[in-house]
């Protein structure tokens, strides 16, 4: 049985866990949390883990990060029934190199990647015959490392899958409900239509971090420490997302380049228009798109997406 993918779509599941022995290659942020997650959410499923940094597995070790952490890529995956790739995406046609060999019968392969058109043919290549079923939590913090993760980074959180045209209707519906059991709400969707999506709604701002707290940095010479002295809100947040793993987010600008340089030239577009309204003193159209831009952020509240209490329910008890 197979299934065209076309657009978003709601995947309902429910039932027993759908995996029994579960490996994640890569034990940071996303990795460490998967781990947890299975743990708090599957008890009786098997973890395995490895990460190719030694220093890395020997921490998740210490803090029994997962059931078994193995000295191998290989070893991790012998015997898992899934396969969870929480590498950034630049690595992953490399990841899937070094498990092609030892991967049981039957096993499905996925990924935490935020880009996905590139991931699903990175991994189509190097696992060919191999049920590649991508997905890309969207849940994250600045953190990283074997111990940034927790158990409830997933819940309430969206879960793309974008499985490859004419996919496994089953396969993608064990993925599903893999990420719905770590509380994720699951959708599947075309690739290339995520990529566009995730481009403006996670890559752009991260983009635009980036240069803002960059260019600070290079006026802080200038005003002598007055950028971080006097940092209000709207910077501070600003330097939390740019704060975010450097190669995590290098490899996601250049596996998802023409989807975020369309939105890049969009948002360059707009950003003219608004210079335009304040050097006219234009002040309608500032106003019309604050209203609109302030009626979002309320919508992104209704779904629950964020924190409607002041200052984004930051706990102010120091």
């Amino acid at each position: 049985m197979s299934v065209p993918v076309t657009g978003p779509a709601s995947v309902p599941v429910s039932g027993p866990a759908p995996f029994a022995r579960i490996a994640i290659i890569g034990l940071g942020l996303l990795g460490g949390s998967v781990s947890r997650a299975v743990r708090a959410h599957l008890p009786g499923v098997l973890t395995t883990g490895f990460d190719a940094d030694p220093a890395v597995r020997a921490r998740a070790r210490e803090i029994a990060l997962a059931d078994v952490i193995a000295d191998t890529a290989g070893e991790a995956v012998a015997e898992a029934d899934l396969v969870v790739l929480c590498v950034p995406v630049g690595a992953m046609a490399a990841a899937g190199g070094a498990i092609a060999a030892h991967l049981a019968p039957g096993v499905i392969v996925t990924d935490v990647g935020s880009s996905k058109a590139s991931v699903a043919k990175a991994l189509a290549e190097a696992l060919p015959g191999v049920a590649v079923i991508p997905s890309h939590p969207v849940a994250g913090t600045e953190q990283s490392g074997p111990d940034a993760g927790f158990a409830a980074l997933f819940h309430n959180r969206w879960c793309i899958v974008t499985p490859p045209a004419l996919a496994d209707a089953a396969e993608v519906a064990r993925v599903a409900a893999f990420w719905e059991a770590l509380g994720a709400r699951v959708e599947v969707m075309d690739a290339e239509h995520h990529d566009r999506v995730l481009a403006v709604t996670s890559h752009l701002p991260h983009l635009i971090a980036y240069t803002i707290v960059g260019t600070a940095s290079d006026l802080e010479e200038v005003t002598q420490s007055e950028v971080i002295k006097y940092s209000a809100g709207g910077f501070r947040d600003f330097t939390r997302i740019a704060a975010s793993d450097p190669t995590m987010w290098r490899d996601v600008f250049l596996s998802n380049r023409d989807a975020v340089l369309e939105m890049l030239q969009r948002f360059s577009e707009d950003l003219t228009e608004l210079q335009k309204a304040i050097r006219k003193g234009d002040g309608e159209t500032l106003f019309d798109t604050f209203t609109r831009t302030r009626a979002i952020r309320r919508s992104i509240i209704e779904m629950g997406q964020d924190d409607a209490r002041p200052d984004f329910g930051r706990n102010h008890s120091d």
